[in-house]
């Protein structure tokens, strides 16, 4: 009945309204999905609320209030926070309702406990730039929802980034990959920006150029649907610049140190979802 209603009807809910929940909100205003006054925040405070107000969207302090006039909601709390929301809003829970978790480390399974049986529930899974509408999301779906609800939240989620449904066991994963991974890349350019500095570069043209090649290669990753060995091969002449560069990369042990925190951040992730 949901997935029928048009963008100019349907209404998306936030319950906690920080950094993660105003960059999905934007994006779904940004892409024309939900229109600004067909969204409702809340928040304990004002504080974050003005971002939304800011947007155009409503506002209030009562949770139960955004379950009372939107069928699906987004639940953006902090983790250790969620429980004692969910517990407030599971009276005014009913099957209509499409409920998305995006706190880190709470399990589908802990989900449904603590909602009315039945409940459709989704855990999703973003990462920091959603804020620019480049997000890696991933989404796996509770026991009882069913592929059109899937497709309608991953329709509203694209307008974010990139958005993948999984098996819930990949979810922590994604966190060592993508959460984490978003701060490897950050230590990456980094460093090809300071070996610039080293040879004579000016610090923030280094910056620029290096941010710049790492979007233009990522593009033609996911452009040309190419294998990275593939892309890297081609940029390799014999006897080049290139091939020196990168001998020096196996010496400094890049792939295995890189390997390695993504092992280390899935690990944490894995750790922290048992607690």
């Amino acid at each position: 009945k949901m997935a029928a209603a048009g963008p100019a009807t349907r209404r998306v809910g936030f319950v906690g309204a920080g950094r993660m929940a105003g960059a999905i909100a934007q994006g779904l205003i940004r892409a024309g999905k939900v229109e600004a006054q067909h969204i409702v925040a809340s928040a304990p405070t004002d504080r974050n609320l003005c971002h939304f107000q800011a947007l155009g969207c409503q506002t209030t302090h009562s949770n139960q209030e955004v379950l009372q006039s939107c069928l699906l909601v987004i639940f953006a709390t902090k983790p250790h926070i969620l429980p004692a929301v969910l517990a407030e809003v599971a009276p005014v829970v009913t099957a209509e309702h499409i409920l998305v978790s995006v706190a880190a480390g709470v399990s589908l399974s802990t989900l449904e406990e603590l909602l009315p049986p039945n409940t459709r529930v989704l855990r999703v899974l973003p990462n920091l730039p959603c804020v620019v509408q480049e997000g890696a999301i991933v989404m796996a779906r509770g026991r009882h929802v069913g592929s059109s609800e899937t497709k309608l939240l991953q329709h509203l989620l694209e307008a974010c980034g990139r958005c993948e449904e999984v098996p819930e066991a990949y979810v922590d994963i994604h966190t060592g990959l993508s959460g984490s991974g978003v701060a490897f890349v950050c230590a990456f350019s980094e460093a090809l920006a300071e070996g610039a500095v080293k040879m004579g570069m000016p610090s923030s043209l280094a910056h620029r150029i290096a941010a710049q090649t790492l979007l233009g290669t990522a593009k033609m990753l996911l452009h040309e649907g190419q294998h990275p060995a593939q892309l890297r091969s081609d940029v390799c002449t014999p006897g080049g610049t290139t091939i020196y560069g990168l001998h020096a990369l196996e010496q400094g042990g890049l792939r295995a140190a890189t390997m390695s925190a993504v092992e280390a951040a899935t690990c944490r992730a894995r750790e922290l979802s048992r607690k």
